[in-house]
């Protein structure tokens, strides 16, 4: 005998098998779905932190640079102080040299042969005015005027013979360079 199945076994099975590929379909969609979102999920906290990063470092900068700043302000003052510094140890090296100048001058003058009536310092010119009992007096206080320490070179402006009382005497100027700072 010939049984025939009239149960729509077939159109059952193809229902079934198209409710699981729908349901596979739907639920790898879903999946793809919640992978995308996580990613950007993830993706957007890792680009809010790298910026709060970044306004830590901007705010850093910020900082430092105030510091360079200040540092260069230091910098600057402390240039200054040492150019301060350098013309105070300046003066003070030069403080005494007039006095060892007028000195040493003092020592060269051969007494009662050789008068000073001026000596006027400017700059580094040293201008010395005065009178000798004659040449060969004038010529010696000239040389040693030159090996002296403080003179650097001395030149005869003016010698003329001035008569005195009845004395014949030379009458003299000098101009000197001096050396500065011993």
């Amino acid at each position: 005998m010939i049984k025939i199945n009239l149960l729509p076994y077939r159109e059952k099975e193809k229902k079934e098998n198209i409710k699981r590929q729908i349901i596979i379909i739907s639920g790898s969609l879903l999946l793809f779905i919640l992978i995308l979102l996580s990613g950007h999920i993830y993706i957007n906290m890792t680009i809010s932190d790298l910026e709060k990063k970044i306004k830590e470092a901007e705010a850093k900068l910020v900082i430092l640079d105030k510091k360079v700043g200040d540092i260069e302000d230091f910098k600057k003052d402390k240039k200054e102080l040492e150019q301060k510094l350098a013309v105070i140890n300046t003066l003070e090296v030069n403080r005494f040299f007039p006095v060892r100048m007028l000195d040493e001058l003092n020592m060269l003058v051969p007494t009662k042969d050789l008068w000073l009536d001026k000596v006027a310092e400017t700059g580094r010119d040293l201008r010395i005015e005065g009178v000798a009992r004659d040449n060969g007096i004038l010529a010696r206080f000239m040389r040693n005027l030159e090996r002296a320490g403080f003179v650097q070179s001395v030149d005869l402006v003016v010698s003329k013979e001035k008569d005195f009382s009845g004395v014949k005497l030379q009458q003299f100027v000098l101009t000197c360079v001096t050396k500065k700072g011993l």
